[in-house]
């Protein structure tokens, strides 16, 4: 019997994905269900959980409504990891399988004691340390934010800190998961990572490929922002 829970976060009109996940993960031997992700775009404003204006001073920019819904959809599965006291392995719908995916995932689970999240894929390349090694694949603790949110597993009292410290929705998901600072749980990496994705454009999330990195003037006063909101704040965004 499968002890634990795999939720593939996906827009219920997104058809042509869903037909690729399905195909994707008849390759194995687990049991999964369709999560319905918040479609940003229909959200009503004011949102409770963003702030615009604090986010702009603290970020640097606004997030994108898909960006917001990604997040919420995102916080559905860790409520449901929590409420169910279950280990959840996430995707969202854009994934592939690569052929070492599951012994990575059976190895994990029978190492749980060793980790609470572990991203299965990144968007980069980053530098890393070995912490464990597990034959042909390791577990390992990246130095830097490697991106994406594709395929992660996370236990249930990682989940509860992630949705306990993110009352407020201010930066996207994926840079949100590894800010360990804020919510306390180091998100290690299996490498070489079991799942890649298909490429094509995001349904649930949709960070602009033009937005400009927060520099000069804009960067230092976002800086001397964070550092007020560290002063004064009981719950800062950007903690040290």
């Amino acid at each position: 019997m499968q002890n634990f829970q795999i939720f593939v976060i996906s827009l219920t009109q997104s058809i042509d994905r869903q037909a690729k996940v399905k195909e994707e993960l008849s390759k194995t031997h687990l049991d999964w269900a369709f999560l319905d992700a918040i479609d940003g775009r229909l959200l009503a404003y004011p949102i409770p959980e963003y702030n615009p204006k604090k986010v702009t001073r603290l970020l640097g920019f606004e997030l994108t409504p898909n960006e917001i819904g990604c997040f919420l959809s995102h916080k559905k599965a860790w409520e449901s990891s929590v409420q169910n006291n279950k280990i959840s392995l996430v995707f969202e719908d854009d994934f592939i399988l690569l052929p070492h995916f599951e012994p990575v995932i059976y190895q994990l689970l029978n190492d749980q004691e060793q980790w609470e999240l572990v991203r299965l894929q990144a968007l980069n390349l980053c530098q890393d340390n070995v912490l464990i090694e597990y034959g042909q694949f390791s577990l390992y603790r990246n130095h830097d934010d490697p991106l994406g949110a594709t395929a992660y597993l996370v236990n249930p009292n990682a989940a509860a800190k992630l949705i306990q410290h993110s009352s407020s929705i201010y930066e996207p998901l994926d840079h949100y998961l590894e800010h360990h600072q804020k919510h306390g749980v180091p998100m290690l990496a299996i490498k070489p990572y079991p799942v890649d994705i298909s490429r094509v454009e995001s349904t649930i999330a949709d960070r602009p490929n033009d937005r400009k990195p927060v520099k000069s003037i804009q960067k230092r006063m976002r800086s001397i922002n964070r550092l007020m909101d560290r002063w004064f704040s009981k719950n800062p965004w950007f903690p040290k």
